[in-house]
């Protein structure tokens, strides 16, 4: 069998924290690193070989340039132009960040790349929709984290308040992976029952799901604030996504996915629930939304569609 072959493009937080993570749980047999700085890659490269000589099997680290990709299933760019500063958020990582993807997917296409791109940069919709169209790729083979983590966080922030576990808490984030991201609570459940239902049946308060989804909104940069950056949630989000894309799960994750009149939308990716198999999006799910929510993914929609227009014209 071909060994699976994931590269990790920027050695930073993000990117050494998924390549943990893929290490630990053997998504595949081999993980590729890609920096810039030489001297970092190759400090990581060293560590992660250390930590892979403790598994069963066998676990390749290496390093190399992105251009050489022909052979590589899963590219996964993490890299951005820096950290933001107090008061920004994550649109205005636009301007840097572009420019860097602009110069590595080109490169990369001419050298033979087909494979699946995942992005895990931010702005992470904005990001997605430039590589889709720098790399000519189907959309279906090119698709970002988008607001699968910020879905963990809000059935991890209502699992702690039902007392229940996360995975059995069916509620989920769309749009954008930002500000205007929502939660879908018309189709939020425990196993059925609606979410006050639960929390009555179990002798607890109604919850105030206005605050649960503003928690939820500003948790990834409370975190961001507090440590400098976040890493682990992403490398496992980034691990979920390889897993799901590599067995072909059939699972259905909130993802950042290119629209073609799905939602009525086109010329854009957004957080969607979206079907994953070994061909990258299979399917996009179309959730019948109420008109507040409709309301809410319009504006998301537009706010990513404004941003897109700022990324450079496409190289001729």
């Amino acid at each position: 069998m071909k060994p699976r072959k994931v590269m990790i493009i920027g050695a930073g937080n993000v990117g050494s924290s998924a390549a943990y993570a893929l290490l630990n749980q053997k998504i595949c047999q081999e993980i590729i690193l890609v920096d810039l700085n030489s001297s970092l890659v190759e400090g990581h490269r060293k560590d992660l070989a250390d930590a892979a000589a403790f598994m069963s099997g066998h676990i390749i680290i290496s390093t190399r340039p992105a251009t050489d990709c022909a052979d590589v299933d899963i590219a996964v760019i993490t890299v951005s132009a820096g950290a933001m500063k107090p008061g920004q958020n994550r649109l205005d990582e636009l301007d840097g960040t572009a420019r860097i993807v602009g110069n590595i997917v080109p490169e990369m296409m001419q050298n033979g790349f087909n494979g699946i791109f995942l992005v895990a940069t931010n702005p992470c919709d904005i990001i997605t929709y430039q590589v889709w169209q720098l790399s000519g790729l189907p959309r279906h083979q090119v698709l970002g984290t988008g607001v699968w983590l910020d879905t963990i966080r809000l059935r991890r922030i209502l699992a702690e308040h039902l007392d229940i576990a996360p995975q059995s808490v069916d509620a989920f984030i769309i749009g954008e992976h930002g500000d205007t991201q929502f939660p879908v609570w018309s189709h939020s459940s425990v196993y059925g029952m609606t979410l006050n239902d639960y929390s009555r049946s179990k002798k607890g308060p109604e919850l105030d799901l206005t605050a649960l989804g503003e928690h939820t909104r500003r948790l990834g940069l409370e975190i961001y604030a507090q440590k400098g950056c976040t890493e682990y949630g992403v490398g496992e989000t980034i691990t979920e996504i390889c897993r799901d894309l590599f067995t072909s799960s059939h699972r259905a994750l909130t993802v950042s996915c290119v629209l073609d009149g799905e939602y009525g939308k086109q010329n854009l990716a957004i957080g969607v629930p979206a079907i994953l198999t070994q061909r990258g999006v299979d399917q996009i799910i179309e959730l019948n939304l109420n008109e507040l929510e409709l309301g809410q993914f319009d504006h998301s929609a537009t706010v990513i569609k404004s941003n897109i227009a700022r990324l450079p014209a496409l190289p001729h």
